[in-house]
């Protein structure tokens, strides 16, 4: 069984999830600036979500990171590469708090879990499903040299309507 690695950038700390976190975690997923990632979220979906990026470690061998800040220990959001059952492929998702974003923290947490995804999976490309409204996060998709794919499987419950598959691919 994989438990999540520390990943430390100049800036964050990515690191497992606690139970210790919870209360933070649901009460950033209640807010209305989740709705991209299908909140605002009552407890019980954060709990869903919550144990999704847990579990998933020793399910899958990889899952998601609570996102702080490395001098403050402030929780600046979560980061997840997973690929449950709705998911026809491993997606890497992010998502910061209001007071974490528009500083290049989002680029720094998702080049970081890249980088381990590359060494420690055997996988070509991972996909980002993003909200086609969710503008900030296409941009950092494609900041991280992701690619449009309209080709690409949907999540079940997605459509081409509402939402965008970016591939990002392994680096040569």
């Amino acid at each position: 069984m994989r438990l999540a690695p520390t990943i430390t950038t100049d800036r964050l700390i990515l690191r497992g999830p606690k139970s210790s976190d919870f209360e933070t975690y649901a009460a950033f997923l209640a807010e209305p600036r989740t709705q991209y990632m299908g909140g605002p979220f009552d407890r019980a979906g954060a709990w869903t979500e919550f144990a999704t990026i847990t579990a998933s470690w020793a399910l899958e061998g990889y899952g998601g990171w609570i996102v702080v800040d490395r001098t403050t220990g402030t929780f600046c959001g979560d980061l997840a590469i997973v690929n449950p059952p709705k998911y026809p492929e491993p997606e890497i998702g992010w998502s910061l708090t209001q007071a974490c974003e528009g500083k290049g923290l989002a680029f720094e947490a998702a080049s970081a879990a890249l980088q381990w995804w590359w060494g420690n999976s055997t996988a070509d490309t991972v996909v980002s499903y993003i909200h086609v409204d969710n503008a900030r996060s296409m941009a950092l998709a494609k900041r991280l040299g992701a690619q449009l794919d309209p080709d690409a499987p949907m999540a079940e419950g997605d459509t081409f309507e509402d939402t965008v598959v970016y591939r990002h691919r392994r680096p040569a």
